[in-house]
């Protein structure tokens, strides 16, 4: 329990920032995973426009500072990796 004002408003402040971190992070992970269904499945369309909503969800995470810049950098290496070689 808080033993002042402040710390009790900062607690509060800290679980409603957590609840919004989580959900950020749980909307990433079902775009990921969209966005391999949709490569695996060879839906290069879809895939792309999959992978431009992910990249643009990464970045606004990586601002906000939901996820680290470089994760984000690194993830969208990867993903658009991923989309060159099955269009290939």
């Amino acid at each position: 329990m808080a033993n002042t004002r402040s710390a009790a408003k900062q607690a509060r402040a800290s679980l409603r920032k957590g609840a919004h971190n989580k959900s950020m992070k749980s909307r990433l992970h079902s775009l990921e995973k969209k966005f391999l269904a949709a490569v695996s499945a060879k839906k290069l369309p879809d895939a792309a426009e999959l992978y431009r909503l992910l990249s643009s969800a990464l970045d606004k995470a990586a601002k906000t500072r939901v996820i680290h810049r470089n994760n984000a950098s690194r993830k969208k290496s990867r993903l658009s990796a991923h989309l060159k070689a099955k269009a290939a």
